[in-house]
């Protein structure tokens, strides 16, 4: 059952945008909300690597790495060390906890490529970590802003 579906124009018109942009946009989401857990000495075996996390059907790619205060958007490389693949839909259900990365990989809807072992790594470190529910509200732009200007403001 498909709970949404990127249309394609809107796919292939965000494919044709510059990719930094999405890279800094996501990096700084994730970064506001999960905050200090991506701070914890678990991820330092990926501080420096560079991932790629493509949203197929929208058209999306994300180039980032993990540094000492989180996420850090980076330019697109041409070799990640690790890329993720999966639709829209799937990344979703995977930040709902609806369905299982494993389930996904054999299923051939989520794809890894590139350092497997780092890809296991990335896995089971989510797996391992208490994430709050997923509460769309948090994406607001004026949440986000909110959670931006009073980090600033510290």
């Amino acid at each position: 059952m498909r709970l949404f579906l990127i249309p394609q124009p809107v796919a292939t018109l965000v494919s044709m945008l510059p990719r930094y942009p999405h890279s800094l946009i996501f990096t700084r989401a994730i970064n506001l909300a999960l905050g200090d857990q991506l701070r914890d000495e678990i991820w330092q075996p990926l501080h420096g690597k560079q991932v790629c996390i493509r949203v197929k059907d929208a058209g999306l790619t994300f180039h980032f790495t993990v540094g000492t205060h989180g996420l850090v958007a980076q330019q697109a490389v041409r070799q990640p060390d690790l890329a993720i693949s999966a639709s829209a839909q799937d990344f979703f259900l995977l930040a709902l906890r609806k369905e299982d990365p494993d389930t996904l990989f054999f299923s051939r809807r989520l794809l890894m490529e590139g350092d497997t072992e780092l890809g296991l790594l990335v896995k089971n470190t989510l797996d391992a970590m208490e994430l709050p529910p997923l509460d769309l509200r948090a994406l607001l732009p004026a949440r986000l802003l909110g959670k931006l200007r009073a980090r600033l403001q510290a």
